[in-house]
């Protein structure tokens, strides 16, 4: 097998826990962000205290805990689930603080424009604020994507065959220069996955702009 051929095992793989993780914290980051926004104290505790944990401690720490820590009678998380929810978690709390941040850059007047019109409550946020608060962090949505790509690498210390896992093992079956190989080929291929969202994202960002200042 060549070095090509094998990082090109892992790609599969590379994808489905970044997009698995990605759709986790994209639909899990929604009641974490009200959360944060909330006008109950309590609630706004609960959601930050959940957050900072989650932010503070290495995916890895998160990926070893999840892998050995949870289990009931013979029952133990597989190494690709345990990547999966871990990244997803990890996303959720990222996420959700991004969120945050563009529910509170909504301008105060659309909020008072749509009360003054008798909007209900949910109808002023589906239809007036998450729209708004979407377009504004939407950037750095795609920004975060780019890092959990490369974040998905940290499934490989727990025997995940993505593409740093594959080109571990080829390296260890070549001891010599040819095993730098498939870390070059998973570089470039990083590079390459990443361009495109890094595009959409000053895209994105650019868009934002002129829609701001217009």
């Amino acid at each position: 097998m060549n070095p090509f051929t094998a990082v090109l095992q892992g790609l599969p793989m590379t994808l489905i826990l970044t997009l698995s993780a990605f759709a986790i914290g994209i639909v899990g980051a929604v009641p974490l962000a009200l959360g944060l926004t909330s006008r109950l104290a309590p609630l706004r505790l609960v959601s930050r205290l959940f957050v900072d944990l989650v932010r503070g401690v290495p995916i890895i720490v998160w990926l070893f805990l999840l892998k050995f820590g949870i289990h009931a009678g013979t029952f133990r998380f597989n190494p690709v689930n345990v990547a999966i929810v871990g990244l997803g978690v990890v996303s959720v709390a990222y996420l959700a603080e991004i969120y945050r941040g563009g529910l509170q850059a909504v301008p105060r007047g659309q909020l008072e424009a749509s009360h003054a019109l008798g909007l209900a409550n949910r109808t002023t946020f589906a239809g007036v604020v998450a729209p708004q608060a979407f377009r504004i962090v939407s950037p750095s949505i795609a920004t975060y994507l780019v890092g959990l790509l490369k974040d998905s690498s940290i499934a490989s210390t727990i025997i995940v065959s993505e593409m740093v896992f594959q080109s571990q093992s080829f390296a260890r079956q070549h001891p010599t220069v040819e095993g730098i190989l498939p870390y070059i080929i998973v570089g470039v291929l990083y590079i390459v996955l990443s361009l495109p969202i890094a595009y959409l994202s000053r895209r994105l960002d650019s868009r934002m702009r002129k829609a701001v200042f217009a």
